[in-house]
């Protein structure tokens, strides 16, 4: 069955530029394609999309207060958010409303199919520069909490390193570089440790990791 996959974006040349690469992927199916988010829980309740491809910067109401909207009528969504900007306050908000992921507009070519193909199998894909930034802004609010004792989550120590590369922000790629293991290993790790961790996100995983210094 194909992953279903609508796009919210003002710019009609970005969507249709999309569109025309996500019909590369056999195993993807565009099934709506919208300039505004005005109506975009009407919009995905009609087109019932696996995977929401949302803009940040919309007119009449912007991408982050859509993602809430979705996610509030339709948690099961899965929203990854694409955009200009490397501002910390809209990765942390668009994130915060419930966005999967986070990926920058220049990287669609590129990251695009992989990125979506992460948020299939439950990992949340980020450009390596915006992991680092929300990353950052998790650090300096930990940073004002106690520690939590953090109970024994038995990973392994091939989980654990893993995870350390989360923290730092690298790719699921640059984590398989890194480590000399293949793409496919590391997501499977990534599973392991969200089920040891009770996490659904890789936000989830990093505040806990941080917060009770799992490494």
């Amino acid at each position: 069955m194909a992953l279903r996959i609508a796009i919210f974006d003002d710019n009609k040349n970005i969507r249709e530029s999309i569109g025309m690469l996500l019909k590369t992927v056999p195993e993807f199916e565009l099934v709506g394609s919208f300039s505004h988010v005005l109506d975009c829980v009407d919009d995905v309740k009609e087109s019932q999309p696996d995977i929401v491809l949302m803009d940040i910067e919309m007119p009449g109401m912007t991408g982050i207060e859509a993602v809430k909207a979705i996610k509030k009528d339709l948690p099961h969504i899965q929203v990854l958010m694409q955009t200009v900007f490397e501002d910390d306050d809209r990765v942390f908000d668009s994130i915060c409303a419930g966005a999967s992921g986070y990926i920058l507009k220049n990287h669609l070519n590129t990251r695009l199919v992989d990125a979506i193909n992460e948020l299939q199998f439950g990992g949340s894909p980020m450009s390596p520069s915006i992991a680092r930034k929300v990353l950052g802004k998790l650090q300096q609010h930990s940073a004002d909490i106690r520690p939590e004792e953090a109970p024994d989550y038995r990973l392994t120590p091939r989980e654990k390193e893993v995870l350390a590369c989360i923290v730092n922000g690298l790719s699921y790629k640059m984590i398989a570089d890194q480590l000399n293991i293949s793409y496919e290993t590391v997501r499977s790790h990534v599973k392991k440790i969200y089920e040891k961790l009770h996490v659904a996100s890789l936000t989830e995983a990093v505040a806990k990791a941080i917060n009770q210094r799992i490494v």
